[in-house]
């Protein structure tokens, strides 16, 4: 399958920079597409703004509403994949974003080595938008924003414990009524919120990032690239996955998972609960083909697995993982 000349800029832009026409030319601002992968993937942000390239000036209107839309576009192969069900298009937007975030950062560095400094500080200030934002989004799915919120509502229930003995002092019954459903309303939910935020703190994943997985009832091969303690999908997309017909239901670790374009091209990212998938019984050392994989990993170890790069272990905060030393394989080295 030919590699698209889009897919050499995806996969060089975070080591060259953003020299000249290489820029991928995903700024905030009009509609601009590019085409990026292996046949044809497309991508489009999404932002009605003006926009200006790297060599001229810099737009650093404060971004609204960045969209992102991508799938394959493969000829041939009609009929939908079974394992759609799983497609998730907010995985891959995070994914995306993601990028877009290391992107920004090679442009800033690309002009400070230029001594742009006006344009590489004017870079900056977009990053920075960009990272409170991913940060933001972050904190959401990982429950520290669930235990900020449990705690806000702890302080509103002691609140309104006070209201409620001062309505009751004062024989106003019903005010005093509606603050005790107020009460209960708000300990269900705080009660809600705290058991969020423990669930991810105390998670423990049965894969690593990067690692190949087999996917138990579809069977395609796929790579580890994201990971939440819960399911943290929208309604909608359960009831299509069937997340409450799982053995563990939605309250087990969901995985972004990049699947090989070899063996289901028409599936892009799949966000796939834990019990779904397997790690193959020997090394996996075949060849793995999907766009992503050039700027999410350094490439694969000894053992068959993708090394996640720096940037994706702390998104995650997962240490670096190191392949058990096998003394047969360099005794056999040695033999040969």
């Amino acid at each position: 399958m030919v590699q698209s000349m889009s897919m050499s800029t995806l996969a060089t832009s975070r080591y060259c920079g953003v020299c000249g026409a290489i820029c991928l030319r995903r700024q905030f601002g009009k509609i601009k597409e590019t085409t990026i992968g292996f046949g044809e993937s497309q991508f489009i942000w999404n932002d009605r703004r003006k926009s200006s390239s790297f060599a001229t000036n810099v737009d650093i209107i404060k971004p609204r509403c960045l969209r992102v839309q991508a799938g394959w576009l493969f000829k041939g192969g009609d009929k939908s994949s079974e394992a759609n069900v799983e497609r998730s298009e907010n995985a891959n937007e995070d994914i995306l974003m993601f990028f877009f975030q290391l992107d920004l950062a090679t442009r800033v560095q690309y002009a400070l080595n230029v001594e742009q400094y006006e344009i590489a500080q004017q870079l900056r200030e977009k990053l920075t938008e960009v990272e409170s934002e991913v940060l933001r989004q972050q904190e959401s799915r990982r429950g520290s924003a669930s235990k900020s919120e449990a705690q806000d509502m702890a302080i509103s229930i002691l609140r309104l414990r006070a209201d409620l003995q001062n309505a009751v002092q004062s024989e106003n019954y019903d005010l005093a009524a509606k603050l005790r459903d107020d009460i209960s309303k708000l300990e269900a939910e705080s009660l809600t919120a705290s058991l969020r935020a423990q669930a991810y703190e105390n998670a423990q994943y049965a894969f690593r990032l990067g690692q190949k997985v087999n996917h138990k009832n579809f069977g395609y091969r796929g790579v580890i690239c994201g990971m939440d303690p819960i399911c943290c999908e929208s309604t909608s997309w359960m009831e299509t996955a069937r997340v409450g017909k799982l053995t563990r239901g939605p309250d087990q670790p969901f995985y972004q998972v990049l699947v090989d374009v070899h063996t289901d091209p028409n599936l892009l990212v799949a966000y796939v609960p834990e019990e779904s998938l397997v790690a193959p019984t020997e090394p996996d050392k075949d060849r793995f083909d999907h766009p992503y994989t050039s700027f999410l990993f350094f490439g694969m170890d000894a053992a068959g697995d993708f090394i996640p790069i720096k940037q994706l272990r702390e998104k995650y905060n997962k240490p670096r993982h190191e392949v058990p030393y096998d003394s047969e394989d360099e005794n056999s080295g040695e033999s040969s």
